[in-house]
């Protein structure tokens, strides 16, 4: 199949009843964050050193690097529990050395012999000493970041559109950050800074996709009073689908790309990204939206006074 018609294919107006698979959806949305917040209240989060202090060594060497006999090297030196991680075909290394008690003074030396145990050969690329107090203040930082972020996002929503929206909205972003942090924590995927970044992507991401859904279906919510909501919905749904299809498919092709070539620093950044794209699409069908149904959003609400209506009678497309 050549582009032009699979073009074609994937940019026809769509019509799936998406609003009716909405208990389903319900029930699979509820064991995401449920899952989620159990993981993340028995194993919590595999914090990166940006939060939970300690030293990070990034080095590089002209061979691949013998793994096994750089972990004896760094074990002899007695700093606890060393993670190693190759990349860049097994010849750059990322050492991560937990905090070590007596403040930054003894960090810096554990830095000191981490690499003086390296031995001939290494160039080191970056180094990274974080205390227990600047980890734990950026820790505390990060999350008020998005918390403010969702409070901000509630307030333009409520301001653009109604109460309703707003609730829908903040409510399929909560989803989105819940089940972005229960992914990190069920598979303890290291999270940091980056993760941070990704997730207050996410929300813009997502919200944007949001914003674009409510505003056809409060375009759609004048111009036919008597249709049934759920079938309002689907329509208006239908009618951008294509448009967030092609967008996803497009982005998640740079993001495939940061994720294979982006090397270490970069994979949780992109992991993220890539499950926000996938799970801010699902939160804006199947939480966004659906919350207006359950709150049976009335039309007079969205229908400024004056307005031509035409009757859904008149204009049996949409019924198609």
């Amino acid at each position: 199949m050549t582009i032009q018609p699979m073009m074609r294919y994937v940019l026809r107006e769509f019509k799936i009843d998406f609003i009716g698979a909405r208990g389903i959806a319900s029930w699979f949305s509820a064991i995401l964050v449920v899952v989620s917040l159990i993981s993340l209240s028995v194993q919590g989060l595999n914090l990166g050193i940006d939060f939970a202090g300690g030293v990070l060594v990034e080095v590089r060497h002209e061979k691949p690097v013998d793994v096994a006999s750089l972990r004896g090297s760094l074990n002899k030196l007695d700093l606890g529990d060393v993670a190693i991680n190759t990349f860049d075909d097994g010849r750059s290394v990322a050492i991560r050395v937990p905090l070590q008690e007596g403040g930054d003074a003894v960090q810096s030396a554990a830095l000191k012999k981490v690499q003086a145990s390296l031995g001939e050969g290494y160039t080191v690329l970056r180094t990274e000493v974080v205390g227990p107090k600047v980890g734990s203040e950026l820790l505390i930082d990060g999350a008020l970041a998005v918390a403010l972020a969702l409070i901000g996002i509630m307030v333009y929503v409520w301001l653009r559109f109604e109460w309703q929206f707003a609730l829908g909205a903040v409510l399929s972003l909560a989803h989105d950050v819940i089940t972005t942090l229960g992914i990190f924590s069920v598979f303890q995927l290291q999270f940091d800074l980056t993760t941070v970044a990704a997730v207050l992507t996410i929300t813009g991401v997502s919200i944007n996709d949001t914003v674009v859904v409510y505003d056809r279906v409060r375009e759609m919510l004048r111009k036919y009073r008597k249709m049934p909501l759920a079938d309002l919905l689907n329509y208006s749904l239908n009618k951008v689908f294509a448009r967030t299809l092609v967008t996803n498919v497009t982005a998640s092709l740079g993001v495939l790309a940061l994720l294979i070539g982006g090397g270490d620093v970069l994979r949780g950044f992109a992991l993220a990204l890539m499950w926000g794209m996938f799970i801010g699409s699902y939160s804006t069908i199947y939480a966004a939206l659906p919350i207006l149904v359950y709150l049976d959003i009335r039309r007079d609400d969205t229908v400024s006074s004056g307005t031509h209506v035409p009757e859904y009678e008149r204009d049996p497309k949409p019924a198609e």
